[in-house]
């Protein structure tokens, strides 16, 4: 039986608002080796880019189309080529290649995330050639450019579980008839965060700093001092308390996105095993599970952009 043939819209009757593609998931592992003492970096990489036409889109002809294949090609010798000292700049060192060498190429962004190796010590004494992966958030940026204009950074962490057994508390929300949940003045606080935060100029920044700086705010904002923590009335208010603090020591940054996703847990009754219970044992609640965002721009900043 014959098929009927597929009905197309003229091309003239639709615009295409946005059109972009690339490779995903490039994963590679770099090494530098001084003498005795190596380095490394374990990344995975994104890159997509934007042509100044749509005609493989529309027309399906591919003479403008730079192959995946290709970019995955490009990220791997950029890493041999120029190494990878922070994966913004590994980030830039991409998004530059692909402005600069392709003239029909009018936007290109590059991810890439990196897999948190740490140097083995002992004693103090660091290891030449030995790491171990410390899961303490997953180090990941973003870099954009067009051509004629200035590339744009993104840092961030992610996966980041964090938790404190008290100074934490819920109460005083609003209620109506669907409300359950009472007040709570001492309860678990448990999240998995999101963190990422954008620049001003990209010159002359120590990412690897900063980035460490943001990681040491949000470990003390969340948990407060080491001998008797600060109390949270919401995780709205621990975003918050992140983020003012990240802006207060960073200057560099303009502006700050966070976000905890609650992982909750139920008290559980020992009753029938002639036990009890003071919040000792408890059960994870996996699904579903909240989550809070917030994002902070300093107002000068703001002002200027509009």
């Amino acid at each position: 039986m014959q098929q009927p043939a597929v009905c197309h819209l003229p091309n003239e009757d639709v615009e295409v608002l946005n059109s972009e593609y690339g490779k995903n998931v490039i994963k590679l592992l770099r090494i530098r080796r001084d003498d005795k003492k190596h380095f490394i970096k374990e990344v995975e990489a994104c890159v997509h880019v934007r042509l100044d036409s749509v005609n493989e889109y529309l027309h399906g002809e591919n003479s403008a189309v730079i192959p995946t294949d290709t970019m995955k090609n490009i990220v791997l010798a950029l890493a041999k080529c120029k190494g990878i000292q922070t994966i913004e700049q590994f980030a830039l060192d991409i998004c530059n290649h692909f402005i600069s060498s392709y003239c029909h190429v009018v936007y290109v962004k590059a991810y890439v995330q990196e897999v948190p190796w740490r140097r083995l010590e002992k004693n103090g004494i660091p290891h030449v050639h030995s790491f171990i992966c410390v899961p303490e958030g997953i180090r990941f940026c973003e870099a954009e450019q067009c051509q004629n204009g200035c590339p744009l950074v993104l840092s961030g962490i992610k996966e980041l579980k964090l938790k404190k057994t008290t100074q934490s508390g819920f109460q005083g929300f609003h209620r109506d008839k669907y409300t359950t949940i009472p007040d709570r003045t001492d309860r678990v606080l448990s999240a998995e965060l999101f963190c990422k935060w954008s620049y001003g100029e990209c010159q002359d920044i120590d990412f690897d700093c900063v980035w460490d700086t943001v990681h040491e705010s949000v470990l003390e904002a969340f948990s407060g001092p080491p001998d008797c923590g600060e109390y949270s009335p919401s995780h709205q208010k621990t975003v918050n308390n992140i983020q003012m603090l990240t802006l207060a020591r960073i200057p560099q940054i303009q502006e700050i996105e966070v976000t905890l996703n609650n992982i909750y847990y139920d008290d559980i009754d020992l009753k029938k095993f002639g036990l009890t219970n003071e919040k000792e044992v408890l059960i994870p609640v996996e699904i579903p599970y909240a989550s809070y965002t917030c994002t902070l721009g300093r107002k000068k900043c703001l002002r200027e952009q509009a």
